[in-house]
């Protein structure tokens, strides 16, 4: 199976390309899976020519080729002025509109602050919806802070496992189940209706 990972970070080192990188290494611990990773960067001439002549460069097209081929994508954009980035959401302008239906597609954002955490779903998500693509449940945002912290790890472990499943077509693998009380039977259950009640007669 072929897994392409779509990476629009803009430096060199880029947080954004480290992200792809860990999320792509996680789906090969659930799966086995080929990675190629197309990098916007190294593409943005030939997709502004594109937008001016409508042929693609020969980089171009071989990208394009690879992400309409592909079995799922994983794709990660930095944060700018609260959206992706404008290079980002150029190549998929430029892809076919049918190239996705019905592909496996993880999202994943980098940003300087949690505060754009929130992209994941108002930009990413109602993007690859339009294209027919089929997002997995978890996205992964990863600000500054988080390198390095607790949660990320298991969020990208998370987002990974939903990829591989649906590349395989394998069920999705579940979070661990909460332990069962030691006194659960014993628990007494107060309406709501009674609560208002009892805080009313005070």
């Amino acid at each position: 199976m072929k897994l392409v990972v779509v990476s629009a970070g803009l430096s060199v080192p880029s947080s954004t390309r480290l992200l792809a990188d860990r999320l792509a290494g996680a789906v090969q611990r659930h799966a086995s899976v080929d990675v190629e990773v197309v990098e916007l960067r190294d593409l943005a001439v030939e997709i502004a020519h594109h937008f001016t002549n409508g042929f693609p460069g020969r980089r171009l097209a071989a990208a394009l080729e690879a992400v309409a081929a592909a079995d799922a994508l994983i794709v990660v954009t930095p944060v700018f002025s609260a959206s992706y980035s404008g290079l980002f959401k150029s190549f998929f302008d430029v892809l076919d509109p049918d190239a996705l239906a019905g592909k496996p597609v993880l999202v994943a954002a980098t940003g300087g602050s949690a505060r754009h955490s929130l992209v994941l779903e108002h930009a990413l998500r109602p993007l690859f919806s339009y294209l027919r693509a089929v997002v997995v449940p978890t996205a992964v945002y990863a600000a500054s802070e988080d390198w390095g912290a607790q949660g990320l790890p298991e969020r990208i472990d998370r987002a990974a496992g939903e990829l591989a499943a649906l590349m395989t077509g394998l069920p999705t693998p579940s979070s661990p189940s909460r332990p069962a009380r030691a006194d659960q039977d014993e628990v007494t259950v107060v309406p709501f209706a009674d609560q208002l009640a009892a805080l009313a007669a005070r």
